[in-house]
């Protein structure tokens, strides 16, 4: 890994970046991905994060393949993670569904990869009540087979995680999951950490679209006073101090974004530090709002919330 960049260690022996580029859009144009990686890279973004469910690991792939032939970076400059989606559970359909997202990538190993939910669902929307302690039977055969060199979960509830280190030979590294100040996640954030497991913020920034009205008035990072007098002091944006608020508590972020100034704003929060009554302002905006709540999957057997 590159030096620059404060890391995490991870219980598998390998450094996480503090900062990873999130890829995730519900819409993007043909060549966004590509060019969101490459500028990520050039910003000094060293983890990137997709998932086979989000349809671009080929173009995620195609950034990364240009800036190692540019010399930029080198393979192992670079962390990468993907996810196995939920109608690939089976124990014996994860290296077949990690091998299919490699070969997009055009890697020859992921740096992370994860089991993106819980829930088991085949592509036809039934649930397969695939258990996903099998499932991680699968996920330890791609650490024996070097295809990846760290695996984890994502949307693990606590008596999930529990119950799959109970059940595994190798321990899930990182629970990535919605961390910002909307959702401040105090207990599964400690329960993670008390048991070796990274837990990783997505949706660091809170609000997804402005659009879905069950969001209306819960944009506290782009409107709220307090927040913005604390931008005002640090000379720093309000997205800025978000993001370090959840750095300074020890999880690494996701910031997802396609514009350049926005990537490279995103970056840059590592010159400075959050005071304790900062910090306690961003903490107080906690709704236990969830951004991401998986509505598709509440019906199905293991549902995390």
């Amino acid at each position: 890994m590159s030096g620059n960049v404060l890391t995490s260690k991870l219980s598998s022996g390998y450094e996480l970046p503090m900062i990873g580029l999130g890829t995730y859009a519900r819409k993007a144009e043909p060549g966004q991905y590509c060019q969101a990686v490459e500028w990520g890279i050039e910003t000094g973004y060293r983890h990137i994060d997709t998932a086979s469910c989000y349809k671009n690991e080929v173009e995620v792939g195609e950034g990364i393949t240009k800036k190692i032939n540019q010399g930029i970076v080198s393979r192992s400059d670079l962390f990468i993670t993907t996810k196995l989606w939920n109608d690939s559970h089976a124990r014996a359909d994860v290296i077949p569904a990690l091998k299919s997202s490699l070969s997009n990538l055009k890697l020859d190993y992921v740096d992370l990869y994860l089991i993106h939910w819980p829930v088991s669902v085949n592509d036809k929307g039934v649930d397969t009540g695939i258990d996903f302690v099998e499932t991680w039977k699968g996920m330890e055969e791609a650490v024996k087979l070097g295809l990846a060199k760290s695996i984890g979960v994502s949307n693990f509830n606590e008596d999930q995680l529990e119950r799959l280190m109970k059940n595994s030979n190798i321990k899930p590294a990182v629970n990535q999951i919605e961390i910002n100040p909307t959702l401040s996640q105090h207990k599964l954030v400690n329960f993670c950490k008390e048991r070796s497991v990274v837990p990783v913020a997505y949706t660091p920034l809170g609000l997804i679209s402005e659009a879905r009205p069950e969001f209306i008035g819960k944009d506290i990072i782009k409107t709220d006073s307090k927040l913005g007098e604390l931008a005002k002091k640090y000379g720093k944006t309000r997205a800025q101090i978000a993001l370090r608020y959840l750095v300074q508590r020890g999880v690494p972020v996701l910031p997802k974004s396609f514009t350049k100034s926005r990537i490279e704003e995103n970056f840059n929060i590592f010159d400075f530090n959050l005071d304790e009554q900062a910090m306690a302002v961003v903490d107080s905006y906690n709704i236990n709002h969830r951004c991401v709540p998986g509505s598709d999957f509440a019906k199905f057997k293991f549902y995390p919330f």
